[in-house]
Order: structure tokens, then C-alpha cells, then sequence
């Protein structure tokens, strides 16, 4: 266990974590390494082909495999119901736990008044912290009581719950794409799932935002939020946020025209 009871026999809250993975052998000791001070760790694996598997038997973990089938709320759902800590945090697998976040997770969770917690996130790319762009305001509520709510929306999902909740001031360390190639394959793959959501949800745009949209988004973070300010890696960032907002934008419009054509 992570903590006794008190001298006086409190009982303390009981956090999960809960990690998803799919092929991460790159970043996931570390991952799990950041989250041995749980009272219980949770791996969701998505049938991983590398050595994820052998990776996670080197810790204190429950490990399910279970099929994502491009639904990620599902995932995470089925996840909460496994969890036992009264409260759990949801950590993907390219991101770590800083002792100084710990700390102050372990903190907030005996605050009665409090039912989630949303995590700031800094990123890294190419081994550089971002410090300009979109990912700088990222705020993420990962970290909530068990019950308090569930995950909605297969692909971007959002825990939605019922209770306050407050900012945590230590970030959450992000790390993702270790190259280009694998950052262009997971646009790819992100792009289709989310215009397979936008159609099912019959959301329909003007042909002139799959080019108007992605360039003004690029403008946003590489020149208004002051991205170039991060040098090359920064510039990279701008420009393949760029590129998912492109790719999600016209693989909608050709849903639509394929509807059209067998209509």
C-alpha cells in the first residue's frame, strides 16, 4: 500500500491509476516508473505487438487487454469499473508523474470538497519543453473520484463529473512523438477516427475551411501564440496541427461525397 492509517485511524483516500496503451515501448517505463507510489496501477493494453507487455511485468500492475476499436471513452470506462481507489488518475503512456505533482495529488484527494482535478500539461519535442503554442494552455481533467463521472466522446474524450474541482499547479510531463514518421502516422490515424465522429454526428462544413481553417490554426500557434519562439520544434508542432486540422477537414468532406455518390 502506498500509505498507512494515521495514528488515529483515518482511513485515506485510495488512488488508481489507470494507464492505455497500444505499442509503447518507448516511453512506457518511464510512464510506469513515475506512478509506483499508487495504491494500484492499471494498464488497459489494446493487444500491443512490441514489448509493452514484458515492460509492464516488471511492475506492481493489473494488466487487461482489451480491444480500443477507435473508441477511447469506451476504453477508459471499462477501465474506471476496474478500478478499486476511491479516487483515480488517468495517465497516458507517454506522459510522467513529476514528484512535485505527486505531492500534490496526494495533497488534494483528502479534500473532501473537491470531486476532479484538471492537470496542466508541458510538452516535449525533440527533446525540447514547449513553451509557446496551443499545448501550453492545455488543461486536462484526469484526476477524479471514482465515481464521480464518466468519459464521453471516442476520440478527444472528455471526462464529464458531477462536483468541484480545482487546477493543480505542477505539470504533467508530456512526451510525445519521438519522430516525425511516427508523428505523421498518428495524424493519420487520429484524423480518420475524428471525421468518422464529425459525420456520424451529421456536422457539416463549407469546402473553403478544409484550406482556410488549418492555415488560420498555423497562424494562431506559430505566430500569435508565438511558437517560432521554440525554434525548429516549435515550428514542427505548428505545422502538423496544421496538417490534423487539414487531413480531419477533408476526409469529412470526401464522407459527405461518398454519401452523395451512393445516394
Amino acid at each position: 500500500m502506498r500509505r498507512p492509517s494515521s495514528s488515529c485511524g483515518t482511513i485515506y483516500a485510495m488512488i488508481t491509476a489507470i494507464v492505455l496503451t497500444h505499442n509503447n515501448e518507448p516511453t512506457l517505463n518511464k510512464t510506469l516508473t513515475s506512478l509506483r507510489w499508487c495504491d494500484e496501477c492499471i494498464v488497459m493494453d489494446d493487444f500491443s505487438t512490441d514489448k509493452t507487455v514484458s515492460i509492464v511485468k516488471q511492475f506492481r500492475t493489473k494488466m487487461i487487454t482489451r480491444h480500443l476499436a477507435g473508441d477511447f471513452a469506451s476504453q477508459r470506462n471499462y477501465a474506471l469499473k476496474q478500478a478499486k481507489g476511491n479516487w483515480v488518475l488517468f495517465v497516458d503512456s507517454d506522459e510522467v508523474v513529476t514528484n512535485g505533482l505527486q505531492q500534490e495529488i496526494l495533497q488534494v484527494i483528502e479534500d473532501p470538497d473537491v470531486a476532479g482535478c484538471y492537470l496542466r500539461r508541458t510538452d516535449y519535442f525533440y527533446g525540447k519543453e514547449l513553451l509557446h503554442g496551443e499545448t501550453t494552455s492545455v488543461r486536462l481533467l484526469r484526476l477524479a473520484k471514482r465515481d464521480a463521472g464518466t468519459w464521453v466522446r471516442s476520440i478527444h474524450e472528455v471526462w464529464k463529473i458531477n462536483g468541484p474541482t480545482v487546477t493543480l499547479t505542477e505539470p504533467l510531463l508530456h512526451y510525445p512523438h519521438p519522430n516525425v514518421a511516427q508523428f505523421l502516422g498518428e495524424i493519420n490515424w487520429y484524423s480518420t477516427l475524428n471525421a468518422k465522429l464529425l459525420f456520424a454526428q451529421k456536422k457539416r462544413e463549407p469546402i473553403w475551411y478544409v484550406v482556410v481553417y488549418p492555415s488560420a490554426k498555423f497562424f494562431v500557434n506559430y505566430v500569435w501564440r508565438l511558437g517560432f519562439l521554440d525554434g525548429m520544434p516549435g515550428m514542427i508542432v505548428a505545422v502538423m496541427m496544421s496538417f490534423h486540422s487539414f487531413l480531419t477537414r477533408a476526409k469529412l468532406q470526401m464522407l459527405w461525397r461518398r454519401r452523395g455518390d451512393s445516394s
